[in-house]
């Protein structure tokens, strides 16, 4: 009876030792390394996704800007529109006043989504000041009305593929969230009326002319930005 019983306990023992060593060679430390590499290297796909996107992005607003909306003297709403404003009216450099502009509203952001997408913001509204200041684009045309389509479909596209990419070229999102998360005021009216006002400040000291064509690149802006966000 001893003796079956120590066999018993032998045989328990070897079978359970067997049975840990089979587990310990390959099959969980092999599945979690490979589950290790797929994560890594989804997270390395998602940063060069976002990277790519992000740099076309900020091509494409500087060449809205630089190709259509400074040379003739218009402006865009939000925070591009802001800085271009001062830059019409006091001749402060366009690329400091998008970061200085931007910087209160990024602050903001990274109370609202976290440190990622404060970074890569930071970069990307860093990135379209120095392409705005360093890169020459042509002069593309003189038409106000092909500069207002154009000009923001170009800037519109930018400013989409920036925030498909994680980011945002222009704080006035950032700000129309908070205000609707307090007041309950829908972020689309929050954003036409703090348009309403750059405009308004445009038609006043740039002309009526000015203005009416800023609004046209506004809105062709914003359906851009809806057709590369929604499709």
């Amino acid at each position: 009876m001893l003796n079956s019983l120590l066999q018993l306990i032998v045989f328990k023992r070897y079978k359970g030792d067997n049975r840990s060593r089979r587990k310990s060679l390959f099959p969980v430390s092999s599945y979690k390394k490979a589950k290790t590499v797929r994560e890594r290297r989804h997270i390395v796909r998602r940063l060069i996704t976002s990277i790519v996107l992000i740099s076309i992005g900020v091509l494409s607003a500087s060449f809205g800007l630089r190709g259509f909306l400074i040379p003739n003297k218009l402006i865009d709403g939000g925070v591009t529109g802001i800085s271009l404003l001062v830059n019409l009216l006091s001749g402060v450099s366009l690329s400091y006043l998008l970061i200085a502009i931007n910087l209160p509203f990024i602050a903001l952001g990274y109370y609202q989504s976290g440190k990622i997408f404060a970074i890569k913001s930071i970069a990307s509204i860093i990135g379209l000041s120095v392409a705005v200041a360093y890169i020459d684009f042509p002069i593309i045309t003189n038409d106000k009305l092909l500069i207002a389509v154009f000009g923001g479909f170009f800037l519109g596209a930018g400013i989409g593929l920036a925030i498909r990419g994680g980011s945002v070229l222009d704080g006035t999102e950032i700000l129309a969230v908070f205000i609707n998360q307090k007041t309950g005021f829908s972020v689309g009216d929050i954003i036409f009326i703090f348009n309403i006002i750059i405009f308004s400040f445009a038609g006043w000291f740039l002309g009526i002319e000015t203005a009416l064509y800023s609004i046209l690149i506004y809105l062709a802006a914003s359906k851009t930005v809806d057709f590369f966000l929604q499709g």
